[in-house]
């Protein structure tokens, strides 16, 4: 695919997202993270000089050799894995823009402490397990509200934004409207919330019809 041809690909992708976010309102807007965790820096770097600005990655390893090599270009980088403890200190050396996958107090507990000991801020987003999969992290939907309250009053170096969920993983419209409507009425209910994450390469289009102001897309941006 040339440049040209990608472009209107990619102009089709956000055209999507247009017709989409004008469903809810011509002022609802709506972020779109590119997630890079299958892709190469040349293929990240293609899409940054069509316009795209915001990726992801799931591994902190991934980040760290990706934002290493492509530190000349002003990326705006998210974290957007499940975090284990003892990768804390690593992902906070590479100050992502957004930690999207803040999944348990413990995490959020240990978090902080790192965090203090560098005087350091993080932006995050608070996971919510809205489908009840087992397979999913996450907090379950009738905790979110009191946990995201207690981790706003008992780490005050977590910055909470707002919440991120991954829709119902079926083939049923209904079921995974549901968990997107399901994190949006929570989201909703959440002091200073600002940004409510949800819808993947596969269901975007729902999930911001659903409210969300933020979607993470990795093989349909990247054609694969």
């Amino acid at each position: 695919m040339t440049q040209t041809e990608y472009k209107i690909y990619i102009d089709d992708i956000i055209r999507r997202v247009e017709t989409a976010r004008v469903k809810v309102s011509p002022h609802h807007i709506v972020q779109i993270i590119a997630i890079s965790k299958y892709s190469k820096y040349s293929e990240i770097e293609k899409l940054y000089n069509i316009g795209q600005r915001a990726f992801g990655e799931n591994k902190v390893q991934d980040l760290k050799e990706k934002a290493t090599q492509l530190e000349e270009l002003p990326l705006e980088w998210h974290f957007v894995g499940n975090l284990q403890k003892n990768k804390i200190n690593n992902l906070l050396s590479l100050n992502p823009v957004l930690f999207q996958a803040l999944d348990s107090i413990e995490l959020a507990n240990e978090l902080q402490k790192k965090l203090d000991a560098k005087g350091m801020k993080l932006n995050c987003l608070m996971q919510i397990n809205s489908a009840k999969e087992d397979s999913k992290h996450g907090f379950m939907p009738e905790l979110a509200k009191q946990s995201y309250e207690q981790i706003q009053k008992t780490c005050p170096n977590i910055n909470l934004k707002g919440v991120m969920s991954i829709g119902a993983h079926s083939d049923d419209k209904t079921l995974i409207k549901n968990s997107f409507d399901t994190t949006y009425e929570i989201y909703k209910t959440l002091p200073n919330a600002s940004i409510c994450s949800m819808g993947m390469s596969v269901d975007f289009e729902l999930a911001i019809e659903c409210g969300s102001n933020m979607v993470r897309l990795g093989s349909l941006m990247f054609n694969k």
